[in-house]
C-alpha cells in the first residue's frame, strides 16, 4: 500500500509540475536562416557593446573598470537620443549607480514594460557573458525601439551590484530600484532581466537542469529560455506565445517554483520581493555555460549572431506586448 500511495504522490506532483512548465506555441524547430542585413547590424553592435562592458573585470572592487562600463553605457545611450537618468546608491566601498531611460507611452502609458540587466561582473571574472550579453542586448532594444509609439511606457535599465556580496541585499542596484517604483505607486506591469543570455550548443548533453526540471527539457542547449516564478505565469505564457510567433529561433519556458536553484538568481527577484510580475530570460547561465563566474568569461565566448536572432525576437515581443506602432 505504502509503495502505491508513494507512486501515487510522486505522480500527481510530476504532472502539477508539467501543468506549469508547458507554455503555449512551439519552439522553432527549423534549421536557422541567415541572417538578416538589420541583424547583422545587431550583431556588430553587441560584438562592440560586449567588448566595451566586459573585457575585465568590472565591479566596487575593480572601481574604475565599473565607472567605465557605466561610462559607456550613459555615452551610447545618449547616442541614440536617450535622456539617461541616474539612481545613485551609496555602499561602504563608495557611490554607485542605476541607469534608466525611457520611451513614453500613448493611451496606456501609466503601465510600464521594463527591460533590465545588471553591468557588474562578480569578483575574480571578466564577465562577458554574465552580463555582458544582457547588458548589450538591452542597449540593442533600446535602439530599436527608441522610435516606437507605445500605448505602454517601454523602460530599459542598466542595474549596479546583482553579484555577491551584494546580491538579495539593500545595496543591490535592482532591489533598490524595485522598492522605489513600489514607493512611487509605478505600475509595472511587467520586468524582464536578460541574464546571461549569449552562449548556445548544439553538442548533445549540452543542456543540464535542476531536477526535475530534466524530464520535461531538451538535452541540447541551443535555445533561449523564459523563467517565471508561479505569480507570474500569466505573463510567460503571454510573452513566449509571442516571441514564438515572431522569432525564428528555439525557445523554452516554464513557470517554476522559486525554490528551484537557479529560478529566482537574478534581478527579476527584486521585483518578485515587491509583488510585479516579472521574468528572467537566460540561456541557463551555469547549466549550460562552461565558465560561469570564472576569469574565462570573455567576450569572445559569446555568440553573436545567435544573440542577435534572440534580440530580433524579443524586439517583435516587446513591440507588440507594449502595443506598439
Amino acid at each position: 500500500m505504502l509503495f502505491w500511495l508513494t507512486l501515487a504522490a510522486a505522480t500527481a506532483w510530476l504532472l502539477w509540475l508539467w501543468y506549469r512548465v508547458k507554455v503555449p506555441g512551439v519552439s522553432y524547430p527549423g534549421a536557422l536562416k541567415p541572417l538578416s542585413v538589420e541583424e547583422r547590424v545587431i550583431a556588430d553592435n553587441l560584438r562592440q557593446h560586449v567588448a566595451a562592458i566586459a573585457s575585465r573585470e568590472h565591479n566596487l572592487w575593480n572601481r574604475q573598470a565599473l565607472e567605465e562600463a557605466a561610462g559607456y553605457i550613459e555615452r551610447t545611450l545618449s547616442g541614440i537620443g536617450y535622456a539617461v537618468g541616474a539612481q545613485r546608491i551609496e555602499t561602504e566601498l563608495g557611490e554607485v549607480r542605476n541607469l534608466e531611460v525611457e520611451v513614453p507611452g500613448g493611451a496606456r502609458g501609466n503601465e510600464i514594460v521594463l527591460v533590465g540587466a545588471h553591468y557588474d561582473s562578480v569578483l575574480g571574472a571578466v564577465g562577458a557573458n554574465d552580463n555582458g550579453s544582457g547588458v548589450g542586448a538591452m542597449l540593442e532594444l533600446a535602439r530599436l525601439l527608441k522610435e516606437a509609439k507605445p500605448a505602454r511606457t517601454l523602460r530599459f535599465v542598466a542595474f549596479v551590484n546583482e553579484e555577491p556580496p551584494f546580491y538579495r541585499g539593500d545595496e543591490m542596484g535592482s532591489r533598490y530600484y524595485a522598492r522605489r517604483s513600489k514607493e512611487w505607486g509605478e505600475n509595472i506591469v511587467a520586468m524582464f532581466s536578460l541574464e546571461t543570455i549569449g552562449y548556445y550548443s548544439e553538442e548533445p548533453r549540452s543542456q543540464r537542469y535542476p531536477f526535475p526540471l530534466n524530464f520535461f527539457y531538451p538535452s541540447t542547449g541551443n535555445f533561449i529560455a523564459f523563467v517565471s516564478n508561479l505569480r507570474s505565469r500569466a505573463l510567460l505564457h503571454e510573452v513566449i506565445a509571442s516571441f514564438r510567433r515572431h522569432a525564428e529561433f528555439p525557445s523554452e519556458g516554464a513557470a517554476a517554483p522559486a525554490f528551484l536553484p537557479g529560478v529566482d538568481w537574478s534581478d527579476h527577484w527584486s521585483f518578485w520581493k515587491e509583488g510585479y510580475p516579472a521574468l528572467m530570460v537566460t540561456d541557463t547561465a551555469l547549466y549550460r555555460y562552461p565558465w560561469y563566474h570564472t576569469v574565462h568569461d570573455t567576450p569572445d565566448k559569446v555568440d553573436y549572431e545567435r544573440l542577435a536572432r534572440v534580440v530580433t525576437g524579443l524586439h517583435k515581443m516587446l513591440r507588440e506586448l507594449a502595443q506598439a506602432d
